[in-house]
Parts: C-alpha cells; sequence; structure tokens
C-alpha cells in the first residue's frame, strides 16, 4: 500500500468511527500559530479589539495543553497495557509555579512558538506574566515534590503524584507600615486551563460515624460522607514523549443541597453540608490554632489518603483478579509525616472493602509504604488527639491501636522488660490527652524511611528515631535533595542556559554531570567576561523586580546577598539583619575603606500565627526603611524585603543573587533546596554546616564557599552553658549593633515593639543561638565583601559553584529513590508518528 493510500484509509477511518484516532498535531510554527488563533477567535470568542492578556494566555496554554494530551494519553495506556510497577507520590504540598513555559521547554518547542508569536505580532513574554502561580504549596517541601514529579517524568518512571486542588493559595503576603498581612490567594478565580476534570473516577470518603462488627467483619457506618473530585495536570519529562499525572482532589458535597429545606425557607441550612464539605480543599494550611482548625487540617490529610489509596486499588482491580502481587507492583511514597494516616487507611481498605486478613493487608502495607522525613524539630513532627481520631476517624483508630499493640509485642520480645522504651516508641503517646504520633505510624507501616541530606539522615538515626533504628536499621537510608534543572537554570536563565551550551552542548539538562566540563573555563578570561555579562542582565532583571515590588533601588554592581525562604527563627533571618545593623554602625562611623557596595535583598512569609516570625518581618523592614533614607549611607547599602515570594520571583532572584544566605543553626534545617538553586545559577554560599550545605561545600571545596558557625555537635554541646550576654560583652561589633537596636533607633514611634527579638538573642535558652555565630559570620562576610572585589576571583568561584551542582539535579535524588525504593524499570511511551 502507498503511503498515499494508507493516508487516504485513514481519512476514511476517521469518518466511519469518530474516536480513531486523530492525525498527530503539527510542532511547526504555523500549526501553533493556527491553533492559537483558533482558539482565540472560536473557543473564548476575542477578537483584535481585545486588551486583556489574560485571553492570549489561555488561548496558548490550550494549544499547548493538546499537544501534552496526545502523549499523555499515550503514556497512560503504555503503563496500563505494560502492567509495569507504580509508584504513587502522596504529598499535601505540589508547590508547582507557572506551567507554560516549563511545557514548552519540555516539548522542546521553543523556537517554533517564539516564531509564531514574532509573526503574529504579539508580546510572548507579556503573555507568560498573564499565569499564575499555582496555589498549590508553602516552601520547599511543595517545591521539591514538583521538581520530583518533573524528574519522574524525565526519568520516564511511572510515577503519579496525589495531591488536593486548593481553591485558595497559603496566602498573598503584603507588607503594610512594615508588617506582613495575608490576603487571600484566590488562584483559581480564572480557572485553570492546564487541568482535566475526571468525574468518572470520583470516590466517596468518609468520616465521624461509628463502627460494627458482625462475623469478624468491620462495617463503618452512619458516615458523613464527602466527594472527592479528580482533577489532572500533565507533567511533561523533557523532550521524550512521556507525560506523567499529577492528579489533585477536590471536595463536594454528595448531594448539592437539601431540596426540602430549601422548600421551607432555611436557605443557609440547606446548603450548609454542601459549604462544609468544600472547606476541605478550600485553603492550604488552615490556621490549626483552634480545634476546629486541627479538625480540617485531619480532615484534609485523610481525604487525599483515602481518596488516592481508592483510586489506586481501582485501578488495580480493573486489571487484577486478586491481591496476590499488588505489593511487587505499587508503591506509595510518603512526602513527609502530613499522608502517615494512610498505613492505617490502606489497612482499612484493603479489611473492610477487599476482605483480607490482617495478615496479608499488612504484608502488603508493610511492603508498599515509603517514608520521607522533612524535619528534625520534634514540634513539626504531626500529633493528633485520640480524642479527635475517635471522633473524626474512628475505624482508624481502631487499626491504629492494633497495628500499635502489634508493633510494641515486637519491641517487647526485642527489648524485654524495657518499659521506658515502649513508652518512647508506643504510637499512642499516653497522658492526660492521649495523642497519635503520626510520624511512628509512618515508621511502623514503612518498608523504607529516609532523610533528605546526609546530616539530616545521621540526626535522625542518632536522635529523632534512633529508637526505631536501633530495631531496623536496614530501613534508613539518606536521599539527598535536589532540584530540576529544566526550570531552575534552563528556563529561568536563558542567557547562562545559551552560555553554556555554546560551551558544553545541551546535553546538561538532562545530565546535569556534564557542567562540569565549565571547570575548564574558570580561569579563562574571554569566558569569565561572557559570564559576567549575563550576570549582570539577571541583576538588572533582579533590580527591576525590587524596584516594583518594593520601591528600593538596587545597583546591578554592587553585590547582591540574597536570603529568600520561609521565615522561621531557626533559618536566622534575624542573623542576617543583625549584620546589616553592623554594616549600618560601620557606614555611620565612617569605617568604610575599602567597601564593597551591598545590596541586601531577603523575602519569604511567616505563618500566620508565628508572632516571632512576623515580628522579624517588622524588624527587617524598619531596619531597611532607616538605611535607605539615611543620606549618609547612599549606595553603599540598600535594604529590602520582598512581599509575596513565590516561585516566580525565584525564577528571577537565583539568576540574580551572588551572594546566597544558608545560615540556619547547624543541626536544624533537613536539606534546603534554594541552596541548590542559587548554586545551579552560579551564586556562592555563605553558610553553616547544615544540611545540604554540607554537600555542597564537599563539592566546590571551601575555597568556593564562605563556612561559618557552630557543628550540630557544639551546638548541643554549648546549650548547657551558653551565655548569650557575656558574648555580646566581650564583642566591640556586636555590642554597638545590640545598643543601637535596645535604644529603639529602628523604631522611635513605637517603643518597646522589638524588645520580645532583644530579650530571645540574651536569652541563654535561645534555641537557635543567634549570639554564638554572631562573630563568625560577620569574619565570613568581610570574607565574601573582599572576594566580591576581585572579580576575577569571583566569577572563578561563581563558574566553578555551577560546574559542580550535578549532584543536586534531582535526577540524581530520583534516580536514587528508584534504585533503593522503588524498583521501577524505565517505561519509554511510543513515539507520535503516522500520517
Amino acid at each position: 500500500m502507498s503511503k498515499d493510500q494508507a493516508g487516504s484509509r485513514k481519512k476514511v477511518e476517521h469518518i466511519c468511527n469518530p474516536l480513531a484516532p486523530l492525525p498527530p498535531l503539527g510542532m511547526d510554527s504555523e500549526a501553533i500559530s493556527f491553533d492559537f488563533r483558533r482558539y482565540f477567535a472560536h473557543t473564548l470568542g476575542r477578537d483584535d479589539h481585545c486588551t486583556s492578556s489574560h485571553y492570549p494566555y489561555k488561548a496558548l496554554a490550550l494549544t499547548v495543553r493538546d499537544r501534552l494530551i496526545e502523549r499523555w494519553k499515550l503514556t497512560r495506556s503504555h503503563y496500563e497495557e505494560s502492567d509495569c510497577k507504580r509508584t504513587f507520590y502522596l504529598s499535601l504540598e505540589f508547590l508547582m509555579g507557572r506551567t507554560l513555559s516549563n511545557a514548552i521547554l519540555n516539548l522542546d518547542i521553543s523556537k517554533e512558538v517564539d516564531q509564531a508569536f514574532i509573526e503574529l505580532g504579539i508580546n510572548l513574554d507579556h503573555i507568560r506574566e498573564s499565569e499564575p502561580d499555582a496555589g498549590l504549596g508553602n516552601g520547599g517541601l511543595g517545591r521539591l515534590a514538583a521538581c520530583f514529579l518533573d524528574s519522574c517524568a524525565t526519568l520516564q518512571l511511572p510515577v503519579r503524584g496525589y495531591g488536593l486542588r486548593y481553591e485558595y493559595g497559603m496566602f498573598r503576603q503584603h507588607i503594610a507600615n512594615g508588617q506582613q498581612i495575608e490576603d487571600p490567594d484566590h488562584w483559581l478565580r480564572d480557572g485553570n486551563p492546564w487541568e482535566l476534570e475526571r468525574p468518572e473516577y470520583t470516590q466517596q470518603i468518609k468520616f465521624c460515624g461509628r463502627t460494627e462488627h458482625i462475623n469478624g467483619r468491620v462495617r463503618w457506618v452512619d458516615t458523613q460522607d464527602v466527594l472527592a473530585v479528580p482533577y489532572d495536570l500533565p507533567v511533561p519529562g523533557y523532550r521524550n514523549g512521556t507525560v506523567n499525572t499529577l492528579r489533585l482532589w477536590k471536595a463536594a458535597a454528595t448531594d448539592e443541597f437539601n431540596l426540602d429545606e430549601f422548600n421551607a425557607g432555611s436557605y443557609t441550612e440547606s446548603v450548609e453540608t454542601k459549604n462544609d464539605a468544600e472547606h476541605i480543599t478550600m485553603v492550604l494550611y488552615p490556621n490549626d490554632a483552634s480545634e476546629n482548625g486541627k479538625e480540617l487540617r485531619l480532615r484534609q490529610q485523610y481525604f487525599l489518603a483515602s481518596a488516592s489509596i481508592k483510586d489506586v486499588i481501582r485501578e488495580w482491580n480493573e486489571h487484577h483478579s486478586d491481591f496476590s502481587d499488588f505489593a511487587e507492583k505499587n508503591c506509595f511514597q510518603l512526602n513527609d509525616t502530613h499522608p502517615s494516616v494512610s498505613v492505617a487507611e490502606l489497612m482499612r481498605q484493603l479489611m473492610d472493602e477487599q476482605g483480607l486478613s490482617w495478615d496479608r493487608a499488612w504484608a502488603i502495607t508493610s511492603k508498599t509504604m515509603a517514608y520521607t522525613n522533612h524535619t528534625l524539630l520534634p514540634e513539626a513532627l504531626e500529633r493528633w488527639s485520640v480524642k479527635l481520631f475517635e471522633c473524626l476517624l474512628p475505624r482508624l483508630l481502631e487499626i491504629i491501636y492494633e497495628i500499635n499493640a502489634r508493633f510494641l509485642g515486637e519491641v517487647a520480645l526485642h527489648w524485654p522488660g524495657d518499659t521506658d522504651r515502649l513508652r518512647r516508641m508506643s504510637i499512642i503517646e499516653e497522658g492526660p490527652e492521649p495523642m497519635v504520633r503520626m510520624a511512628y505510624l509512618a515508621i511502623v507501616g514503612s518498608f523504607s524511611i529516609n532523610g533528605v541530606a546526609a546530616l539530616h539522615t545521621e540526626l535522625l538515626k542518632q536522635g529523632l528515631f534512633h529508637d526505631f533504628f536501633e530495631l531496623w536499621p536496614e530501613r534508613f537510608n539518606n536521599k539527598t535533595n535536589g532540584v530540576t534543572p529544566r526550570r531552575w537554570l534552563a528556563a529561568s536563565n536563558v542567557g547562562l542556559r545559551q552560555l553554556i551550551d555554546e560551551q558544553v552542548g545541551n546535553g546538561w539538562i538532562s545530565d546535569l554531570q556534564k557542567l562540569e566540563q565549565l571547570q575548564s573555563q574558570a580561569d579563562n578570561r574571554s569566558f569569565q567576561k561572557k559570564w559576567r555579562q549575563v550576570k549582570l542582565e539577571n541583576k538588572q532583571r533582579l533590580a527591576e523586580l525590587v524596584k516594583s515590588d518594593c520601591d528600593v533601588d538596587f545597583d546591578p554592581e554592587a553585590m547582591f546577598d540574597v536570603q529568600v525562604k520561609r521565615i522561621h527563627e531557626y533559618k536566622r533571618q534575624l542573623l542576617n539583619i543583625l549584620h546589616v545593623i553592623h554594616l549600618y554602625c560601620r557606614i555611620r562611623a565612617g569605617d568604610t575603606e575599602n567597601w564593597t557596595p551591598r545590596c541586601v535583598l531577603i523575602g519569604g512569609k511567616a505563618a500566620p500565627g508565628y508572632q516571632m516570625a512576623k515580628l522579624i518581618i517588622k524588624l527587617i523592614n524598619s531596619v531597611a526603611r532607616v538605611i535607605n533614607r539615611d543620606e549618609k549611607v547612599g549606595g553603599l547599602l540598600k535594604v529590602a524585603f520582598l512581599p509575596n515570594y513565590r516561585v516566580t520571583a525565584m525564577e528571577v532572584i537565583a539568576p540574580g543573587t551572588d551572594l546566597s544566605e544558608q545560615i540556619s543553626t547547624a543541626g536544624k534545617e533537613a536539606s534546603g533546596t534554594g541552596n541548590m538553586k542559587f548554586m545551579m545559577n552560579g551564586a556562592v554560599t555563605i553558610g553553616t554546616l547544615d544540611g545540604a550545605n554540607i554537600e555542597i561545600l564537599e563539592e566546590v571545596g571551601e575555597e568556593n564557599f564562605f563556612l561559618f558557625g557552630l557543628t550540630s555537635e557544639e551546638v548541643e554541646s554549648r546549650r548547657s552553658h551558653y551565655a548569650p550576654n557575656e558574648i555580646i560583652e566581650n564583642d566591640a561589633d556586636f555590642k554597638r549593633v545590640m545598643k543601637l537596636l535596645e535604644s529603639g533607633y529602628f523604631n522611635q514611634f513605637e517603643p518597646g515593639i522589638f524588645d520580645e527579638i532583644v530579650e530571645s538573642i540574651r536569652s541563654p535558652y535561645d534555641h537557635w543561638m543567634t549570639a554564638a555565630d554572631f562573630r563568625s559570620y560577620i569574619d565570613a562576610q568581610d570574607q565574601a565583601a573582599q572576594a566580591y572585589c576581585d572579580q576575577a576571583r569571583w566569577t572563578r568561584m561563581s563558574i566553578i559553584n555551577s560546574a559542580r551542582c550535578g549532584r543536586f539535579s534531582t535526577d540524581r535524588t530520583i534516580a536514587e529513590y528508584n534504585r533503593d525504593i522503588w524498583n521501577l524499570a524505565a517505561a519509554p511511551a511510543p513515539e507520535i508518528n503516522g500520517v
């Protein structure tokens, strides 16, 4: 049969069978332009009188999404037909950022889209700026999950993400009188063109009620049910045809409203059930200061776990007659403690709904669950009251009690008579108000427990989870975090990408170790000049963002000193601002010989109920206002607090940063991923021996890293005799800083407002030991300033940092998860071809 005859036959098939596969969509600029214009004019009904960039963005998003869907369907079908092993990544956060640019990059149609829009005479940058950041996460945890999904698709691993479709993100932050003000982040107000609603896979989720035990079977009855409606988002791999899925659950009522109450005039009551149900996925991180907030948070966690596990079992039952090889074909990765109720929920579904015995259900559960811990702070390990569990999830509490009883029996056999150990290791924490320790439930039910940096994992084994490590040392492993080079270098730093491509080719985008080839150019003056030019252009972009959002002028020739992350005492934004005050004292004293002009940028959100964090934001803004208005300071020092820190802002910040602040108290930061994004873009780190800073230091060497501060061992050993007032008294610089702070110089019209901060610095019980690291930090900052004055040296350091960042790609992280935990086979989908 000739090619023409085959084409004719295909056309006939489409006429006879409207569901037959369509010919592939064109990937050239002409096809993209045609589809864009069709969506803009017909689907959206717009014409050349349209002045909003939202509609061109939506038309382009739909055009790109069509091309994703072709590959998405092939990927999904291939996974089903091959019956391959799957991993399901459960996370309450997925901080995806914007989708458009990333999708265009991964589909390898950047040039074609650019060409189409040049011919259309439309500014593509304006269209990109119209896309809102997806409000599905808060910070590092959610962004890590997003990077992981990108790498899973790029490595062509059959992994599906499960999360919640929050109507509102955490909050939009703006600053008024130096204070954080929280506004609703209604990111879904105009819809989301990337998602596909899948109502046919809706699940029904149980809450409250009671249990009935009849003839050895358990029924959970008289429940208040909520529907979980799935919405799917495509996750494309880099130029490989694979498109994986992020499935997000939206809560909905089982009945729209009570018609009898409505007809009787009780309008509010008639929709009360609907509103209560929808609250579950209304907002990311409800304020859990009240009992209602705690209940809503637990509802969210169970809603995610139950809907996701039901979905997996639904798919399993469609293709298998029993559960004999379920554990060999499925793995659930729990991203932190939030989804740990999944252990009990999988047991419930296998026993109560699928009819398996306890032993068979436990054998499956304990071989499919894997737990990633992300914190060393005991207070961050979630605990829920037994009373709340009993009210909201009575059947789950019964199962947890049984898991705990069997587990403690195993502990008792291992350590006979050690009642203290039994008490320490129990999933149920006894006391005036018994609590369920969710991290312990995750550990007991998982075959793998991992930390996210070498130091973090070691501290988990020797500290927080030491008892469990002694019982099951083989279950513990480390998986140092990473970030995706697609978004954090290739897409966000186009100038540097092009320079790197010229030098080593573009293979580094999917194999970051290839950046090692840049080391040969570290001392090449011509290459250094090009590198500095790219950095200058990126700093100009960042300066424009700071001017727009903060109304502060940053000089791109100055050192850009940046700390952006969640505001928390252990991350020590306070130490950063104490150094800024120290620099200000030097300027006021005339100590400016060989001065390095510096622009300090700090950004991040504080949890709404975290008063100390919010007070630190207020201090940063108060210090910035005084310094920026002082004519004596001039261009020697500028300070700005960037409001509403987000993924899109970081895509501008990371490429424009010179000095990356990673200054947490040693032993408190699990890993950090901002440190990796900065390093990848050529920033030099100033940091403590904490989290992944240790691995960064190992890669770049001490000559390309500004190290300071106590080690985690020194921090712990010093607690018993920590004397911050003595440290302050014996350090003239520190004494001047504290005198200025305590005098009310930065808060003349708000007396006493910063007393709590002063007290925390001077307290011998300061858990974060801010004063202990002050002198070491000041000295390291002086070294950084001197190094920046030698631009050839600094550029070399910058190049080395980028060249040695290969270890911090999530491609490496995910490869290790797969090698040691998931054991998936890569499953390339069929290529799209045909007439």
